[in-house]
């Protein structure tokens, strides 16, 4: 396994942690990317990938 699988196991986990009734913010989702090191699109990818809406978003990063 890769590293970058490592990373996204770990944003996988983590955005499941975090999630609330289907969603998460987006400050949430900036500071699991900052956290785990990767970038916010990483994040916006895994969260699109499980189909988990996102609100609060900041300039349309997500």
């Amino acid at each position: 396994m890769s590293c970058e699988s490592c990373n996204l196991d770990k944003v996988r986990e983590m955005v499941k942690d975090k999630t609330k009734e289907g969603r998460i913010s987006c400050p949430m989702a900036h500071k699991i990317a900052k956290e785990l090191g990767v970038s916010p699109k990483a994040v916006g990818d895994v969260v699109n990938e499980l189909e988990i809406k996102l609100y609060g978003c900041q300039l349309g990063c997500f």
